[in-house]
């Protein structure tokens, strides 16, 4: 429960931070896009800018996690059958020290 406190009161600030931001660089310009043309303020078009990367490279990296995660299944049912043989198998006896 600390734990998503935490990531709501995160998000809370930086949703804070970037209405001030906004907020601050009122300076308006425009921006073509091949169909269309809009008029943004800097602050917001740095804002969408900074967030497109920030997916991209969500994106970009899913592959490997996506990996990581197969690979620990694969070691975690590697492990369960290790251990069922483990316990399968009788103790083994000490050799005679005398």
């Amino acid at each position: 429960m600390l734990r998503r406190a935490a990531v709501a009161i995160a998000l809370l600030l930086l949703l804070a931070a970037a209405i001030l931001f906004t907020a601050l660089n009122q300076q308006r310009f425009e921006v073509d896009i091949a169909v269309a043309r809009f008029t943004v303020s800097s602050g917001l078009a740095l804002l969408i800018a900074f967030a497109a990367g920030l997916l991209a490279g969500a994106l970009w990296r899913s592959t490997w996690i996506a990996r990581l995660l197969a690979e620990r299944g694969r070691l975690r049912n590697a492990l369960r059958i290790a251990e069922g043989r483990r316990a399968a198998q009788p103790p083994a006896t000490p050799p005679d020290a005398g």
